[in-house]
């Protein structure tokens, strides 16, 4: 239309052409129809359907692999692969933060396949939290292949970001509000992930501590064991203006590539052939370095297992003065295995460890291997993948306790609960899935928030309220917020004998203002507790209560269960209107919460 207003300017256009020819160009063949009187004109794209609101932080980087990206086997060399990450994430980081971001960790990185040359990878990040100063940033890494429009899931991230202002200051962050499901769910369950961050030290020191101190070296085949010194790597790196981001630090990716790179040649001197990296573990940096800066990496394998090695990897930087001390910067631990023709594994010779320093780096490596499995065995699966009774010990603690909260809030989150019984103040909700029947009954209840999380989280005070609960011991205190309790159910009229449960169950106060206070249950299983005669051993999967201020004195107290086959009769009952037994039953912990609210005040006055 604007050309031709120009050409309007010198040539006379009658203006129903000009219009003809502007509707043209948008597709239309005819002049436009004349608006009838009294006829609303329609906005334009009214007739299309609204488009779900993007992320405001998220970030999408398509990188088309060439030559020089790639390794000998003309494969995407994961260092870059991990700068591509890193540069995403941050952008993504700034975006919320509106100021420069730091990388401050990254969380276990495990890749599912490898990219070959001429293949586009897709990397999509955005901001799942934040908190006071710190945000956990989500990464999803996938190949498409452009010949065959296929696309594979390489691996997925979860990396933490520090908001920097003037002079290396502390950013106070604005809240992030969640819109979709997903994001709900990522939101609810970024909180778990930064407390079993904060633990992960302790997790491995508590695993050593409990662990024979005795370093025993495994045999195989009578084959000899190279000596792990043979493995050590060092290299320096200049760190140069494209090595820093425009703050002047040092990308913590370019790190990470650099890393990468010894690392594989420490394994490769191990295999003595081309080993291709696994999996990395969580890593937190422990300060910046800056352009001008020397970098020296330091690499070498820990411990050798059948099938996959560790090797340990350190940075540290100091300036152009040797004289002064240097900082160390970060340290990870990086999984290789060898692959055949075929893409199995193959058999790694053994590594006999140095005295001292090296003895105590593999018997770490062999805590971590456990801590890795455990973790992935745990939290890595989807919730229908995780076995209802997983062992619990010492090391996977934390990650039991991370599945157990996580799936609850997982169940809050989702978004299509459908009213179906409402009695007096109590409300019942269903939710039906492809493999599960969950149900949530909540009511608004005069107790303040935390005293009815203190009530509600000791199952020892249930058969005062539950009916269905008989009795219930507590086995085990793990720590302030777990415990773990052997519950005995009352024996039911189609039952030849009663039901017992060992229960873990995970407390958590909020995170910050809007959580709920959370107390969730899981089965887990005792080798101190087996089944017994007397008993049928039952599971629970997911359950627990959920409680939101409403104010000072009243809280929406909320229960949702995860129904198992053999509970699945009563629940459908309830919600058939058949029986009130769960309506009741709630009832009764409104009195039993109100009866102790009453207690306190009583014991606080007198």
């Amino acid at each position: 239309r604007c050309l031709l207003k120009m050409v309007k300017g010198n040539i006379i256009v009658p203006e129903d052409i000009l219009n003809f020819c502007c509707n043209g160009l948008q597709g239309s063949t005819s002049p436009p129809r004349a608006q009838e009187p009294g006829e609303r004109e329609e906005a334009p794209g009214a007739m299309a359907s609204p488009l779900p609101a993007r992320n405001p932080t998220e970030v999408q980087m398509s990188q088309l692999v060439l030559p020089c990206h790639t390794n000998h086997r003309g494969e995407l060399s994961t260092g870059q692969l991990l700068k591509w990450i890193d540069t995403a994430a941050c952008l993504s980081a700034e975006r919320h933060a509106g100021c420069p971001c730091v990388t401050a960790s990254m969380d276990d990185i495990y890749f599912e396949h490898t990219i070959s040359v001429g293949q586009v990878v897709n990397i999509k990040a955005k901001v799942n939290r934040a908190f006071n100063s710190s945000m956990e940033v989500g990464i999803q890494v996938s190949y498409e292949d452009l010949c065959s429009g296929k696309h594979c899931s390489i691996c997925k991230a979860y990396a933490t970001f520090v908001a920097q202002g003037p002079l290396g200051s502390k950013v106070r962050l604005k809240p992030l509000t969640p819109q979709t499901e997903e994001e709900k769910i990522e939101y609810s369950i970024a909180a778990e992930r930064r407390r079993m961050r904060l633990v992960h030290k302790d997790t491995l020191k508590d695993l050593l501590t409990h662990s024979p101190q005795e370093t025993e070296l495994e045999t195989r085949d009578g084959s000899g064991a190279v000596p792990a010194e043979r493995t050590r790597v060092e290299s320096v790196e200049l760190v140069l203006p494209p090595h820093a981001n425009h703050q002047g630090n040092t990308f913590g990716g370019q790190i990470m590539a650099w890393m990468e790179n010894v690392a594989t040649i420490a394994a490769s001197r191990l295999c003595h052939t081309h080993p291709t990296l696994r999996a990395i573990e969580m890593f937190h940096f422990r300060g910046p370095s800056q352009v001008g800066d020397r970098l020296v990496l330091k690499a070498i394998v820990n411990n050798a297992f059948k099938n996959s090695m560790e090797v340990g990897v350190s940075a540290e930087a100091y300036g152009q003065e040797m004289s002064v001390s240097r900082r160390h910067i970060n340290s990870a631990f990086m999984t290789f295995v060898v692959l055949d023709q075929e893409g199995h594994p193959c058999t790694l010779p053994m590594v006999a460890p140095e005295p001292g320093d090296g003895e105590r780096r593999y018997r770490e490596a062999s805590a971590r291997k456990k801590i890795r499995l455990d973790r992935k065995y745990v939290v890595s699966c989807k919730q229908t993948e995780v076995p209802l009774s997983v062992p619990w010990d010492q090391s996977n603690k934390v990650y039991l306790s991370y599945n157990n909260v996580s799936a609850l809030k997982m169940l809050v989150a989702k978004a299509n609960w459908a009213l179906a019984r409402e009695k007096e103040k109590v409300r019942m909700y269903t939710l039906e899935e492809d493999k599960f029947l969950s149900f949530r009954i909540e009511m608004s209840v005069c107790i303040p928030a935390g005293r009815a999380f203190s009530l509600l989280s000791n199952l020892q005070r249930r058969h005062e309220w539950d009916s269905h609960y008989a009795s219930a011991e507590l086995v085990q205190k793990v720590d302030d917020d777990d415990m773990i309790y052997h519950v005995v159910s009352q024996k039911l009229r189609h039952e030849s004998k009663p039901q017992d449960f060992i229960i873990l169950a995970s407390r958590r106060k909020p995170c910050s203002k809007g959580d709920p206070y959370v107390v969730a249950f899981r089965s887990v299983t005792l080798p101190t507790h087996p089944a017994r005669a007397e008993f049928t051993r039952g599971e629970t999967l997911c359950s627990g209560f959920c409680i939101w201020p409403e104010s000072e004195e009243m809280s929406k107290v909320a229960y949702y269960n995860q129904a198992m086959p053999g509970y699945l009769n009563y629940v459908t009952t309830n919600v058939a209107g058949l029986s009130s037994n769960i309506c009741s039953t709630f009832e009764a912990c409104e009195k039993f919460l109100l009866k102790n609210k009453e207690d306190l005040i009583s014991r606080l006055q007198d």
